[in-house]
């Protein structure tokens, strides 16, 4: 463990900080790292998705990390001392896809691939009296509706759950589902959306943007393979397409963000890479008129890595870059077509090349300013902005 130096007692301690590149052995630019669980902590082989839940009562902030067999959770409150507090297994056979979402101290978990896994539903506020850990946790419940799917959703202010990337061959044939957890121990089924066909992604939104045409709609972005598509789901009995924006060179059209003011859309395509031999490409659409959204520009990064998940928190985007880590965008003038790399923390350090390594996911919610990465080869990371 390091020790701080005189100038920054007041900060956490880091386990490595990121001087003259490196943080360890990881480059870095302008991040820490705060602690790294690796995977055989777990018990696992590779790692996937993550979320954070924040205890509102305590104030304690938990990193739920998606792996092959399982989801692991970890007390990252105090980073020197980060504590694994257990595992809850698959409901059915191990996945190199899982993915978590939160609402209201409950996670919600699917899996792809993965058989008749359907969503696992936990009591996040067990974490709170783990008296002997690791545990192995039993779930909560489990909503049978459907087997696997690709991603989960969730609209934490009107309290639904979108269950996108449905097996194409099951019975729902690829649509999205909605599935009311206002009681999150008893997940109800509102209906399917068949017109948007397969979303391997989406964002749901209550709108609250630039067109005034949709404000209060509850309005669902996906990331649909091929194109993105914007409709409007509030009545679950009769979700419509809103649009349809296609863009040039279209690799795999994978996952996407909103801007905080909700006027543009940021893109990953996640074989553009690999088909075409750019450098990371990340793809920007103006949705100031959702009836008519248009191609705005593109983003290019340093390295020729994929880029995977990214989310929007203020100015800045943060992206898991697989090989290339995280990287760590200001979007400020976003509106100028003009996106500038401000930081990173790269969790893959043998090379940046164009492979299905390193970083799968990233939280940057946190109000402590933690942020943890999922690593499919190394585990856990938090890392933290230097100097914070």
């Amino acid at each position: 463990m390091l020790i701080a130096d005189s100038d920054n007692v007041d900060s956490a301690v880091a386990l490595a900080y990121c001087d003259n590149g490196f943080a360890d052995i990881f480059p870095c630019n302008d991040y820490d790292l705060m602690a790294w669980i690796p995977l055989n902590t777990f018990g696992v082989t590779a790692g996937n998705d993550c979320w954070g839940w924040t205890d509102s009562a305590t104030g304690k902030e938990y990193a739920l990390m998606g792996t092959n067999s399982s989801t692991a959770f970890v007390d990252i409150t105090d980073t020197e001392n980060p504590v694994y507090l257990g595992k809850l297994p698959t409901a059915s056979v191990n996945s190199s896809w899982r993915d978590i979402k939160i609402y209201n101290d409950y996670a919600f978990i699917i899996a792809d691939n993965a058989g008749n896994h359907g969503m696992q539903v936990f009591d996040l506020t067990r974490l709170r009296n783990i008296s002997n850990p690791p545990e192995t946790f039993n779930s909560d419940g489990n909503y049978s509706g459907f087997g696997s799917a690709h991603n989960i959703v969730i609209n934490e202010s009107t309290g639904y759950a979108y269950i996108v990337g449905t097996t194409k061959s099951g019975p729902f044939t690829g649509a999205t589902l909605f599935i009311n957890i206002q009681d999150p121990a008893n997940p109800v089924y509102e209906g399917n959306f068949q017109i948007g066909g397969y979303s391997h992604d989406a964002q749901v939104v209550t709108y609250n943007g630039a067109d005034t045409d949709y404000t209060g709609r509850e309005i669902l972005i996906g990331s649909n393979e091929n194109a993105v598509i914007i409709a409007d789901v509030t009545d679950k009995a009769n979700p419509t397409i809103i649009s349809t924006v296609n863009y040039s060179n279209t690799g795999y059209t994978h996952q996407g963000w909103l801007t905080a003011d909700m006027k543009y859309f940021i893109l990953g395509d996640e074989v553009d890479e690999l088909s075409f031999g750019n450098n990371t490409r990340t793809v920007i659409f103006d949705f100031t008129d959702l009836d008519n959204p248009t191609y705005g520009f593109d983003y290019s990064g340093p390295t020729l890595a994929i880029d995977h998940n990214g989310y929007v928190k203020n100015n800045t985007f943060y992206l898991a870059n697989y090989r290339a880590g995280v990287r760590i965008i200001d979007i400020a003038q976003i509106e100028n077509k003009s996106m500038n790399e401000i930081g990173y923390f790269d969790s893959y350090p043998e090379n940046n090349n164009a492979a299905f390594d390193g970083a799968w996911s990233v939280f940057p919610f946190f109000e402590s300013g933690n942020i943890i990465i999922s690593d499919i080869n190394r585990g856990l990371f938090v890392i933290r902005k230097s100097g914070t």
